[in-house]
């Protein structure tokens, strides 16, 4: 990799920590608030090892086979975060790797977690996937389905509910997908108020390239940023 794209990558991670910054000062957020998920999905281990030196701590994988392939390969201290949709039959190899699996959308899928959780003797936390635009590509609960999914899943032992998670549509202006924030935050507010046992909502985890700040002034605790950091997929430099 050349020395132009390690700097890029660099220049990049720095610029994106500061638009986090202004859009926590104009919503009046502690920026330590929000966590910023370096999405390196296809991504060369080069590339993670720059975003690595240049502060990045947390990574999403939307494969497990990548994911698995990757783990060994970078430091310790990392925090991997499972964000594409997860097939039960692959539970099993990540459950004792990941921080925070984001993309739980069925309860059949919390019970494969909760079975692989206690066979490895592992606490999993976890985020409901919330279809909030109710985008037909997209997976999800409703956010009519939502709370009682919560509600069932928060039942299941090895499992610990922390909020929940949207992908809001591709959007040529982000403010259009305000509303979905908007939407997502209510819908955690609501569930917290149900004090159910075993779910905490203190993780909002919505916005990405396109639309972070925007998901950042109406909440998100955690913006899963992949095009902003490492660029375009291929690179022609």
């Amino acid at each position: 990799m050349s020395m132009i794209q390690d700097n890029l990558i660099a220049v990049n991670f720095t610029k994106v920590k500061e638009n986090i910054l202004s859009a926590c000062k104009q919503a009046n957020r502690n920026p330590e608030e929000v966590t910023l998920i370096a999405v390196s999905k296809t991504k060369p281990l080069e590339m993670l090892q720059e975003a690595y030196k240049a502060g990045a701590r947390d990574f999403g994988e939307n494969k497990v086979q990548e994911l698995l392939d990757k783990i060994p390969q970078l430091p310790e201290d990392i925090r991997w975060h499972m964000i594409g949709h997860l097939q039960r039959n692959k539970v099993k190899y990540i459950v004792d790797k990941v921080f925070l699996i984001h993309s739980v959308d069925s309860l059949r899928l919390a019970e494969e977690i909760s079975i692989q959780a206690l066979k490895k003797n592992v606490e999993v936390n976890i985020l409901i996937e919330v279809n909030v635009a109710r985008e037909e590509s997209k997976f999800g609960a409703t956010t009519e389905e939502a709370i009682a999914l919560v509600e069932e899943i928060a039942k299941l032992p090895g499992i610990h509910i922390k909020g929940l998670m949207t992908i809001a549509p591709f959007v040529e202006d982000s403010a259009l997908n305000r509303e979905y924030f908007q939407k997502l935050k209510q819908l955690s507010v609501d569930i917290s108020r149900k004090n159910i046992d075993n779910v905490s909502m203190s993780i909002l985890s919505m916005g990405m390239t396109g639309d972070y700040t925007v998901a950042v002034e109406e909440g998100a605790t955690h913006v899963r940023v992949g095009t902003g950091i490492f660029g375009e997929r291929n690179y022609n430099i």
